[in-house]
């Protein structure tokens, strides 16, 4: 399956096993959503279960709010990650706080699905990744896939949660992971469009990280595209770097660092945000706390730049190979 076949895929086995899961947003009934990531769910299951919201986004969140506190499990879909803007203060002030508010009187088990980051030409309004806003908020978990088993899997698990989990679906994996090299105009990606993924309602755990690449020298940090453009940078540098998806954010899986890290003595950080107040500041605060006695080397960011979505210069703006291969070969020199 591709990511997108895969999200499709795991919508029909949550519905299918409970009818109390609805789904909906802009464009997500009758059209099957924007990238087709819901496409045929309405003609299954029908226009109760799977329908068009007007373009609200408070609307929309609003709604699946009310929804979730009277036992409904709404999964929405908000068109574009820079899109949830009009809907924050619903999700921050609503939905994070509702359990704690009500002494667990009413809980909020819903889904705010977002299609983020860049790579499609969108410009600055369509290209966002806009993950630390919502790591930041206490009662939030924060997912984000990298490839389409794990886009299924971590899917039912957020589904099945009884709070409310923003899940961020790269939308430059779509179509299926690449060779990393992003840095190159989007006809010349290597594409490899389909991935393994397992049939039914087998789910991946939220707040498990996965080590993609083994190694030795050092520990890369990252998630979402950025996977595949550090695995590409440890092969063309020649160094023995370990990968680690991290595929949720929060709850983030503090041990599958620490014990990298302490292995390797070394760390880089990467991700396609932009770099101040980014999930890597946060990330190189934990390695630094909890490993600052097995660090040979200062910790490393590469990111995004610190300006608004330069749609130009879109090629340089995300770390590429390149960047992420100076930051491993300088970490390394120290």
């Amino acid at each position: 399956m591709t990511m997108i076949e895969a999200i499709r895929d795991a919508h029909d086995v949550a519905m299918a096993a409970d009818d109390r899961v609805v789904v909906f947003g802009e464009d997500v009934g009758f059209f099957g959503g924007v990238f087709r990531c819901t496409a045929g769910l309405q003609e299954k299951y029908g226009k109760s279960r799977c329908f068009d919201a007007p373009i609200n986004e408070s609307g929309i969140v609003g709604t699946a709010i009310g929804m979730a506190a009277y036992g409904l499990k709404p999964v929405i879909e908000i068109q574009f990650a820079d899109y949830v803007y009009p809907a924050y203060d619903q999700i921050v002030s609503e939905a994070a706080r509702l359990r704690h508010r009500s002494n667990a009187d009413f809980t909020c088990p819903l889904v705010i699905r977002m299609p983020t980051g860049g790579g499609i030409f969108g410009g600055q309004t369509h290209s966002q990744s806009p993950e630390a806003l919502f790591t930041h908020v206490s009662g939030l978990k924060v997912v984000m896939p990298s490839n389409p088993a794990d886009a299924k899997g971590l899917l039912l698990a957020s589904i099945a949660d009884p709070d409310p989990v923003i899940f961020l679906e790269p939308k430059r994996l779509y179509n299926g992971p690449f060779d990393g090299h992003h840095d190159k105009p989007l006809t010349t990606w290597k594409k490899h469009a389909q991935g393994d993924v397992p049939k039914g309602d087998e789910i991946v755990p939220l707040g498990k990280a996965k080590v993609t690449r083994e190694g030795a020298d050092v520990t890369v940090l990252t998630y979402g595209t950025m996977v595949y453009v550090a695995e590409a940078a440890a092969k063309e540098t020649g160094i023995d770097a370990e990968v680690i998806d991290l595929r949720t954010l929060m709850p983030l899986d503090l041990d599958a660092i620490t014990t990298s890290v302490k292995k390797t003595g070394r760390c880089v950080i990467v991700h396609e945000a932009t770099r101040t107040c980014g999930f890597g500041a946060e990330l190189l605060s934990l390695v630094q706390e909890e490993c600052f006695y097995h660090l040979e080397a200062p910790i490393i960011r590469v990111t995004g730049w610190d300006t608004p979505y330069p749609h130009a210069q879109e090629w340089q703006y995300f770390p590429g190979p390149a960047r992420v291969g100076e930051a491993l070969n300088t970490v390394m020199e120290d």
